[in-house]
């Protein structure tokens, strides 16, 4: 199984430190022994086979679906829950380029709070190719501190290419242009470069 790198620091650490607390209170330590499987599964980087075809517009994220909806501009958003138990590294939902990579500081509420996807801290990536544009947004939530983006502008990315990470639980909402046929919705369980968020319509 790998792990990503970021998940390295709280690993190690957690281990570190139950080994110290082992030498003086072995009960202790079996907590900190915890906390480092429990960042070991969390940073967990599975092997998978990425379900690509040019019409679909794929997961991002690992989660379940909190809303699907259309915005004033006619895009459908789909905003997605990542528990602690979720894989919690983003993939690109379709092949493109990077136009531009946007922090967004801001606070830190629940995810299932409706201003969260507005206010909370968060990196806004945005990738284009001939069918439209489409935003991916690592949203930041109460034990989500960090939210840290792979690509930056200009970078060409294929379907599935993992494009960031947020350190715990968290938000991820995808943007795609108008007039896809949606395949998701609200209560679905959905996974990374795996499950189909839409597909694009020939004559969209």
């Amino acid at each position: 199984m790998k792990i990503v790198k970021e998940g390295y620091p709280f690993i190690l650490g957690f281990l570190i430190v139950g080994i110290v607390v082992n030498v003086f209170f072995a009960p202790l330590a079996i907590i900190f022994y915890l906390l480092a499987i429990g960042c070991l599964l969390f940073f967990r980087d599975p092997n998978l086979t990425i379900n690509a075809d040019e019409k679909f517009i794929l997961s991002p994220c690992n989660g379940t679906v909190m809303n699907v909806i259309e915005n004033e501009d006619g895009q459908t958003e789909v905003r997605v829950f990542m528990s602690v138990a979720n894989v919690h590294l983003q993939r690109s939902p379709v092949s493109g380029t990077v136009k531009s990579v946007e922090h967004k500081p801001g606070k830190f509420l629940k995810a299932h709070l409706p201003e969260a996807y507005i206010k909370n801290e968060q990196n806004i990536i945005t990738i284009e190719n001939e069918n439209g544009t489409y935003i991916v947004k690592q949203i930041a939530g109460v034990l989500a501190r960090r939210c840290v983006a792979w690509v930056k502008p200009d970078d060409v990315v294929k379907q599935g290419d993992k494009i960031g990470v947020i350190k715990f639980s968290s938000q991820v909402d995808l943007i795609m242009p108008a007039g896809c046929d949606v395949r998701v919705k609200e209560g679905d369980k959905v996974t990374a470069g795996l499950s189909i968020f839409a597909i694009i319509k020939q004559n969209a």
